[in-house]
C-alpha cells in the first residue's frame, strides 16, 4: 500500500493534458488549484498506515488474499459496507473536504458486480478482463476516478437520437485489438489527480443505443484525452494570492470539488480493458448500481464535513461570547440532530445490504437514495443555521492583507475582537474556515453530486411499491375488491 508521499510522486510520473484557467499545466502536483485535492487524497493513503485507523482503512483482497486500501475493495459483505460509512466520515473530519477516490471506488463495485450477469447473459469475458484490471489497481494502490456525466445535450433525448452524436460517450470503431471511443464526461471529481479513470454509461439505453453501451478504463493521459479543470468558489485566492493563508479558509485541503471535464477524442482501447461494449440492457444496471454505491457516501462523507462546520460555528459562537445563549444552543442541537439522521440513514441502508450473484454486497436500493435526498436539504440547513450563529462578519470581513498591514492591522484587531480572550486572528481564521465550508461550490456539490435530487426521486418513487401501501390502507379501511 502506498504513503501519502509516494501517491504524490507517482502522479509526478504521469503527464496527463490538463488546462487550468486558459493554460495548460505542466504539473498539476504543483498547481495551486490542484494542491489542495491531492493534499486530501494523500491523506487516504497515510491512514492506511496509521495502527489508529487500520480497522477502518485496510481490507483484504478476496482476489489475492493481500491486505489493501479499503479504497480498492470489493464489499464482501454488510460489514465492509457499514464501515466504508465509517471510514468516510473519519476522513472528513480530517480533511473537511472531498478525498477524491469515492467515485472511482463506487465504480469499481458497480462494474465488478455487473459484468458478472453481462457474462451469465452472453458468454462474454468482462468479468475476468475486469478482475485483472482489479488486482492490477490494488496491487499498485493506484485511483482510478469513476466517470458517468455525459454532456447529454437535449435531456429529453436518447443518446442516438442527439443531433450531435457526441454528446454521449460512444464507441466509434472497432478492431482486433480495442475500441476507439469518442466524446466526454462532465464534473468528474479528482481525475486530474487520478492515475486512471472507469467509464461507465450515464443513463439506461435501448438497443438503438448500443454505441453509446461502453465501459471501459483508461489512463488519464493516455492519447486523446483532455482534461479541463472546473472553477471553484473564491479559487481566485489561491490562484492570484501566492501568500494567502486565512482567507482560504481550509488552506491544506481546500473545498469539496476538485471536478474537470474530461474530453475523449478517438481514444484507444485495448479489449482487455473494455468491460461493456453493446450489451444495452445492462447499461441501466450498471448506472443504477453505481448512483447506489455512490449516493449513501455523502450520509458519511458529508457528515463528517457537517462535524466541522458545527464545530466552527461552536467556536464562532464562544468567540463571540454568545455560546449560552438559548437561541445558540437549540441551533447547535437542530445541526446535530440534522447531521446524525444523514450518518443514521446510511448505516441503515449498508446494514440492510444484500449480496449480488458476483459475490459482492449491495445497499439496499431505497435507503441509499433516501439518504442522498435528505442530504440535498439537510446540509443547506446546517450551513444556514451555521451563518445565522456567525453572524454577519462572514460576508464582509476585511481581507488577511488587511489585518497584516502595518497600519491598518492594529485597528482590525481592535474593531473585530470578540471575547478578549481570544486572539482576532482566531476569530478570523474561524470564519474564514467557515465560508469555505459553506460557500456556493460545497453546498452545490452536496445538491447535484452523484445525482440531482429529481434522480432520487425517481429511485424512490420506482422502489416504493405504492400500490402495496395502497392495499394496506384498503384492508385497514375495510375496502373489499
Amino acid at each position: 500500500m502506498k504513503t501519502g508521499a509516494e501517491y504524490i510522486e507517482s502522479l509526478r510520473r504521469l503527464k496527463p493534458n490538463v488546462y487550468i484557467m486558459g493554460e495548460k499545466v505542466e504539473s498539476v502536483v504543483d498547481h495551486p488549484l490542484v494542491k489542495p485535492h491531492i493534499n486530501s487524497a494523500a491523506m487516504t493513503y497515510d491512514l492506511a498506515h496509521d495502527p489508529l485507523y487500520k480497522d477502518l482503512m485496510v481490507a483484504k483482497s478476496h482476489l489475492t488474499g493481500k491486505p489493501i486500501n479499503r479504497f480498492t475493495h470489493i464489499h464482501q459483505s454488510t460489514s465492509d459496507l457499514v464501515v466504508k460509512v465509517k471510514m468516510l466520515r473519519m476522513i472528513a473530519q480530517k480533511t473537511a473536504s472531498c478525498f477524491q477516490r469515492c467515485a472511482g471506488f463506487d465504480a469499481m463495485n458497480s462494474v465488478y458486480n455487473t459484468t458478472y450477469e453481462v457474462d451469465q447473459a452472453h458468454g462474454t469475458e468482462y468479468h475476468q478482463r475486469f478482475k485483472e484490471y482489479l488486482k492490477y489497481v490494488q496491487d499498485n494502490d493506484i485511483i482510478p476516478a469513476g466517470v458517468m456525466t455525459d454532456a447529454k445535450g437535449n435531456r429529453m433525448l436518447k443518446p442516438s437520437q442527439q443531433k450531435d452524436p457526441d454528446l454521449f460517450v460512444r464507441v466509434v470503431s472497432k478492431n482486433k485489438d480495442g475500441i476507439i471511443i469518442r466524446g466526454a464526461k462532465l464534473q468528474q471529481t479528482g481525475i486530474v489527480n487520478a492515475h486512471e479513470f472507469i467509464v461507465m454509461p450515464t443513463t439506461a439505453m435501448g438497443p438503438e443505443d448500443k454505441d453509446y453501451a461502453v465501459s471501459c478504463a483508461i489512463p488519464v493521459d493516455a492519447p486523446g484525452v483532455t482534461h479541463v479543470f472546473g472553477r471553484q468558489t473564491n479559487d481566485a485566492r489561491r490562484y492570484f494570492e501566492k501568500d494567502a493563508d486565512i482567507d482560504l479558509g481550509n488552506a491544506r485541503y481546500g473545498m469539496v470539488g476538485g471536478e474537470a471535464l474530461t474530453i475523449l477524442e478517438d481514444v484507444f482501447v485495448p479489449w482487455e480493458r473494455v468491460f461493456l461494449c453493446g450489451e444495452t440492457e445492462f447499461a441501466g444496471m450498471m448506472v443504477e448500481r453505481f448512483a447506489s454505491f455512490h449516493r449513501p457516501n455523502y450520509g458519511g462523507c458529508k457528515a463528517g464535513v457537517a462535524d466541522v462546520i458545527i464545530g466552527a460555528a461552536k467556536a464562532i459562537a464562544d468567540y463571540n461570547g454568545t455560546t449560552n445563549a438559548p437561541h445558540i444552543k437549540d441551533k447547535l442541537a437542530e445541526m446535530v440532530h440534522l447531521n446524525e439522521t444523514l450518518y443514521c440513514g446510511a448505516i441503515a441502508c449498508s446494514a440492510e445490504g444484500v449480496t449480488l450473484p458476483a459475490g459482492g454486497c449491495f445497499v439496499n436500493n431505497m435507503l441509499a437514495n433516501t439518504v442522498k435526498l435528505n442530504v440535498t436539504r439537510y446540509i443547506y440547513e446546517i450551513g444556514r443555521l451555521a451563518h445565522d450563529i456567525a453572524g454577519g462578519i462572514l460576508a464582509t470581513m476585511p481581507s488577511e492583507h488587511d489585518l497584516k498591514h502595518p497600519e491598518i492591522g492594529p485597528k482590525i484587531r481592535k474593531y473585530y475582537q470578540g471575547v478578549a480572550e481570544v486572539p482576532t486572528e482566531h476569530r478570523m481564521r474561524m470564519v474564514r474556515l467557515l465560508e469555505s465550508l459553506t460557500g456556493g461550490t460545497a453546498q452545490l456539490e452536496s445538491m447535484h453530486g452523484a445525482g440531482s435530487p429529481q434522480a432520487m426521486k425517481v429511485m424512490i418513487t420506482r422502489l416504493a411499491n405504492l400500490d402495496q401501501k395502497k392495499k394496506l390502507a384498503e384492508e385497514l379501511a375495510g375496502i373489499k375488491k
